[in-house]
């Protein structure tokens, strides 16, 4: 996960979300299944214990749950050649000195979650 995490709270939600959204495609392309919400709560502690941040219980089950449906929505719209390149693309970008075009559409796009559900809240 990247070393250099954002210092505010709604860049820390949109890198959680982006990295669940990562580790569950990347699961369904490698192995055909999607995590469970108990295994996408275990990553978002275990994401955030490493980065030394704390964040309610509910807002990681909020986030994992939103990370699920993002997940499954990019899938939904891509080949599955698309799709693993996209999750290698999302996986490598969980690097911070990794670049790509694809990744930062879709970090832009974990934004726009966000905010939507903050709007709609």
């Amino acid at each position: 996960m990247r070393d250099n995490m954002p210092s505010n709270q709604r860049g820390i939600r949109v890198a959680l979300l982006f990295a669940l959204a990562a580790y569950r495609l990347q699961g369904y392309y490698e192995h055909g299944q999607w995590l469970t919400d108990a295994q996408g709560g275990t990553l978002a502690s275990e994401w955030l214990e490493r980065s030394k941040i704390s964040m309610p219980f509910d807002e990681r089950r909020r986030l994992s749950s939103l990370s699920d449906q993002f997940a499954r929505d990019i899938a939904s719209q891509l080949s599955r050649e698309a799709g693993l390149y996209t999750a290698h693309e999302m996986m490598e970008a969980l690097d911070p000195i990794y670049y790509s075009e694809i990744a930062e559409s879709l970090l832009d796009a974990c934004k726009r979650i966000l905010d939507e559900q903050i709007t709609s809240s």
